[in-house]
């Protein structure tokens, strides 16, 4: 750049930052931006620089001009986390041989940002449960003025209804690497499930003055899992992801219920149990459901097997946990139907109808397998997972 005689030399505003940052004679920049790349923690010095000589050990000295800039791009590289290590280490890793890593191998910006959680996921095959144990996260965003956070994880899974499919850990008061420990199941898990569902595991920030704010999530579909084999996770959070509302609506469901079965040979009859149910559909405006159970040994001409559960209030997985039993001969049981509804309690109104499944002759599947092993295995407590259907036939669907 040549000057008349008597003119002052100006400078942009961009060729002084770039003074301040960039070493090496002064360049036309598009953007200051260009001058501060953010390298993901860990990324090797050599990346981006291949081709080049390797910086000379500090005891070495060197006249040569032309070397000062590669001193300075060092003191960048070691500004941004480029070595990840203290200058004391520098001299050392400088002498051995730099190796490339893949990029797509680094951890994202969500994850510098938003942090890591620790966790592993158990698929009981033979109790069809799902258990998620719920370890520690680490390096979580601050979400409060004081720079911390007060850290829950919430379970969903997907697709399914929200409240239905949610669990969720204990808080942890301000903190940014929270240790649960915790074990969340999920009852009425099928192989199927595992096959079409997936899991989504959320970390949030609980306020108690405003709505719960949102840290981070991951996905893990279950199909990634071995019936029976622990599969531990130490995983990048990523943004909130939109979920599908256009999910298959063949897919819905009403919910499951647990249900055993036992004829006893000493007492001349049939023994049923209900157990529990998991993910019911919610009936009432807060988004739960009352759910109660009643059962019918059909056909019933004296009207006398009607048999209910008490009432659960507030819940979409409710455990009752009771027997009920009907005296009849073995012989004529392969002549009865089994009618099982779950029922939404309301006051002062009909009762809403949540679902319903048969177990007899007339079944299919593992309904109707679940009956006849029943038959076939006197004295023995039989217990399976049912699917609830919106519409059971023969069942009148009023309360």
């Amino acid at each position: 750049m040549t000057l008349r005689k008597g003119e002052k030399m100006t400078i942009s505003i961009q060729e002084h930052m770039a003074i301040d940052v960039c070493p090496g004679p002064i360049k036309p920049i598009k953007q200051i931006s260009d001058y501060f790349p953010r390298f993901p923690r860990g990324l090797p010095a050599a990346v981006g620089r291949s081709g080049s000589a390797p910086r000379p050990a500090p005891s070495q000295t060197s006249g040569s001009p032309a070397e000062h800039p590669r001193d300075d791009e060092e003191d960048v590289d070691q500004l941004f986390g480029a070595h990840g290590a203290t200058p004391a280490e520098q001299p050392a890793k400088s002498q051995a041989p730099e190796e490339l890593v893949d990029p797509e191998g680094y951890e994202s910006d969500d994850c510098t940002a938003l942090g890591t959680l620790d966790f592993s996921l158990l698929y009981d095959q033979e109790n069809n449960a799902l258990h998620c144990t719920i370890n520690k996260a680490k390096g979580l965003k601050p979400m409060d003025h004081n720079g911390l956070a007060d850290p829950y994880v919430k379970l969903h899974l997907l697709p399914g209804a929200s409240k239905a499919n949610k669990l969720r850990t204990k808080t942890l008061r301000n903190t940014l690497n929270p240790t649960w420990n915790e074990t969340l199941t999920y009852y009425g898990i099928t192989d199927e499930d595992m096959i079409r569902k997936t899991l989504r595991i959320s970390v949030c920030d609980e306020d108690k003055f405003r709505h719960n704010e949102f840290i981070g999530e991951t996905r893990i579909p279950l199909k990634k899992l071995k019936p029976n084999q622990t599969k531990n996770f130490n995983i990048c959070l990523e943004k909130q992801l939109p979920i599908d509302k256009t999910e298959d609506k063949s897919l819905e469901e009403r919910g499951r219920i647990l249900i055993s079965l036992k004829y006893s040979s000493q007492k001349q009859g049939l023994q049923v149990g209900i157990m529990r149910c998991a993910h019911l559909a919610a009936m009432d405006a807060n988004g739960y459901s009352d759910p109660y159970v009643k059962i019918y040994l059909k056909p019933d001409e004296d009207k006398k097997s009607k048999h209910k559960t008490a009432v659960k209030k507030k819940t979409l997985n409710p455990e009752f946990n009771e027997e009920f039993f009907y005296e009849i001969k073995h012989g004529d049981l392969a002549k009865k139907t089994l009618e099982v509804t779950v029922w939404d309690y309301d006051i002062g109104k009909s009762n809403d109808f949540i679902g319903g499944v048969v177990l007899g002759i007339n079944a299919k599947g593992e309904r109707l397998k679940h009956w006849f092993d029943c038959l076939k295995n006197k004295d023995k407590k039989i217990e399976r997972w049912h699917t609830l259907t919106n519409e059971l036939p023969g069942a009148v669907l009023s309360d």
